[in-house]
């Protein structure tokens, strides 16, 4: 008997597999928005902006790191070294970003990654039953709880946004 072809992106898959409750929420993604990506997402789907979480990479001393944020606010760079032991934080570059994790930019989900790299999740998640992360595409968010997400990323939670 043939089995079933999964589709879906990473991310997706890795939510199904693991059997983790789930709500995929798609919308239409405007290239021209000014919002950016995650207040797009967040207003898209109805639903506050600290609920929606967006996924950064970093290089925290010369290692690529993960930071899962509140679309709301930005991420302190300092404050996400110190997290996870290291001296200083910059931006990873685009291309880096994209290589490791599998997916584009606009697109990056925490979940279901090329390469699972060190995450950070911000300490807010613990505010709301369900937050919203990209699926791994642009357009396309899932909604879980702050502890499925924390879990699946093996994530360290700590204070890492600042408005």
């Amino acid at each position: 008997m043939a089995r079933a072809h999964q589709t879906g992106t990473p991310a997706l898959l890795a939510l199904t597999g693991a059997g983790v409750a789930h709500q995929v929420a798609a919308y239409e993604h405007d290239p021209g928005t000014e919002l950016g990506y995650g207040l797009e997402a967040a207003v898209a789907l109805g639903v506050q902006p600290e609920q929606v979480f967006k996924t950064l990479v970093a290089d925290v001393d010369g290692r690529l790191t993960v930071a899962v944020v509140p679309v709301a606010g930005h991420l302190d760079l300092k404050a996400l070294a110190a997290a996870v032991g290291g001296k200083k934080a910059a931006m990873a570059q685009r291309p880096d970003a994209e290589r490791a994790t599998g997916y584009v930019a606009g697109g990056i989900s925490p979940l279901g990654q090329r390469t699972r790299l060190t995450t950070v999740v911000d300490e807010t998640v613990w505010l709301f039953d369900t937050v919203y992360v990209s699926a791994g595409r642009r357009g396309l968010d899932v909604g879980l709880a702050p502890d499925d997400l924390v879990r699946l990323t093996e994530a360290v939670v700590a204070a890492i946004a600042r408005d």
